[in-house]
């Protein structure tokens, strides 16, 4: 049975066991009358309250706002609160949820809970029992001071400003304390192993080890030597003992990169080591301990790869029971100034600085490369400038032969058959007939073509 308590009485006792100023709490429930009634009560604890009346508005809200817990409602239209739950919980895995609902089972509440949702608290609300929970989840996403000049010194290779870096490091940080294995989800060239390279400085194991390999570099035949070890004579070339990369690693941390690359031979003897805690190298009837946290990352979707059969599910669960999920660099332009500075500095020459107008183009670039192509073009303009201030027309340059390295081969030919077409029908002002026969193409041929590439004839004449 609940009881309820004056509010006051809820005020004060909760004030005096926990500072709740300055913590955000993001309410979401499609209830306006519910939402007014509870946002004026934890505010007056100290909380800073944003209340949005959708699942799909909260997502929006949750990287402007950076809340350090959400409370939301179960039953809603559109996106329940379990749904939320679960999008939540793929791009931030630290941020608490609590879910409230006037349906509430034990059924419901057990199954929550065992996939990860920090509270269940039914309706009417036991306002009590939601302030103890909203205090143990700000008390458990207590946001980490990442100065670098004190003890935070992991975060200092990490070059960012943007509230979606901030978020992920503030998880980072706080993954780094456990034992558990990490997988780190991003585009190639986002920082993977930068990521990897910060967990592995931020945890209990900074003195042992770290050990990176990307699986995709190695071929098939040799990654079990190459991770396991191999004994002299195992295979022709074997002409000494060889440690493994785990044994290399023991005490520290392993990262495996392009861990989606992996063939499902091989995931069968990965998943025993990890199950086992041990290995056994190529050619040897004993088998090794290890002590090793294992950190793997994939730009592929693992996901997507097990539902297609192409990664085992039990391998999958082993390796993600975090998943970071690091933003492409488009996702946070605010970061590139920073970056491309940093990038300069580093290198010797004459450019120290970039124009405005040098500055507004890399911004607004896509960079499907990301930091590594961003490098890459800061590296190609810093040769090329004679000036301090590197001028847009290098930029400019550099991100067209990028555009070009960057194409498939199909995306090269579409874009060279467009200009093409564009550049006669405006030579023959839009006469088809003339323009197919320029092109050595029939008729019906050559407006297929216009068609493919969304041209209009009457656009040139």
């Amino acid at each position: 049975m609940t009881t309820s308590l004056p509010t006051n009485s809820i005020i004060s006792s909760c004030s005096e066991a926990v500072g709740f100023h300055g913590q955000h709490v993001l309410l979401v429930d499609d209830d306006s009358s519910l939402l007014r009634l509870l946002s004026i009560r934890l505010r007056s604890l100290g909380l800073d309250i944003q209340t949005v009346s959708s699942a799909t508005e909260a997502l929006s809200k949750i990287p402007i706002y950076q809340p350090h817990l959400i409370i939301t409602d179960l039953k809603m239209s559109g996106m329940d609160g379990m749904a939320l739950f679960e999008k939540v919980h793929q791009q931030y895995p630290m941020l608490p949820v609590i879910i409230m609902t006037a349906h509430g089972t034990i059924k419901d509440a057990v199954e929550a809970t065992s996939k990860g949702v920090f509270g269940f608290i039914t309706k009417p609300i036991n306002h009590l029992e939601l302030n103890d929970e909203i205090r143990r989840a700000i008390h458990l996403n207590k946001p980490v001071e990442h100065s670098i000049n004190n003890q935070h010194k992991w975060r200092k290779p990490i070059i960012a400003q943007s509230q979606l870096m901030e978020a992920l490091l503030n998880d980072l940080y706080h993954v780094a304390q456990s034992e558990i294995s990490v997988y780190i989800k991003g585009e190639s060239g986002a920082g993977k192993e930068l990521i990897a390279q910060a967990i592995h400085a931020a945890s209990p194991r900074k003195k042992g080890p770290f050990v990176a390999v990307n699986c995709s570099a190695i071929p098939e035949e040799l990654l079990e030597s190459e991770l396991f070890g191999h004994k002299k004579g195992a295979f022709s070339g074997a002409v000494e003992n060889y440690k493994g990369l785990f044994q290399h690693a023991n005490g520290g941390v392993l990262f495996l990169d392009e861990i989606g690359d992996m063939s499902s031979k091989f995931q069968v003897k990965l998943l025993r080591a990890l199950q086992e805690n041990e290995v056994r190298p190529v050619g040897d009837s004993q088998t090794i301990p290890i002590d090793v946290r294992v950190i793997s990352a994939s730009h592929k979707d693992l996901k997507q790869l097990v539902e297609e059969k192409q990664f085992r599910l039990d391998l999958y669960y082993r390796l993600n029971i975090v998943t970071l999920s690091l933003p492409s660099l488009r996702e946070r332009p605010e970061d590139i100034p920073l970056l491309a500075n940093h990038f300069i500095s580093q290198q010797k020459s004459k450019a120290k600085k970039l124009s405005n107008q040098s500055l507004e183009m890399l911004i607004g670039y896509d960079w499907p490369g990301n930091i590594r192509e961003l490098k890459n073009v800061i590296e190609q303009v810093c040769v090329f400038s004679n000036t301090a201030i590197i001028p847009v027309s290098l930029i400019e340059k550099a991100l067209q032969q990028e555009n070009l390295a960057m194409s498939s081969f199909n995306d090269a030919r579409q874009e060279f058959e467009q200009a093409y077409l564009i550049k006669l029908l405006k030579l023959v002002n839009g006469n088809v007939s003339q323009a197919a026969r320029i092109a050595q193409r029939n008729r019906t041929e050559f407006y297929r073509l216009l068609k493919r590439h969304n041209l209009e004839q009457n656009d040139y004449k």
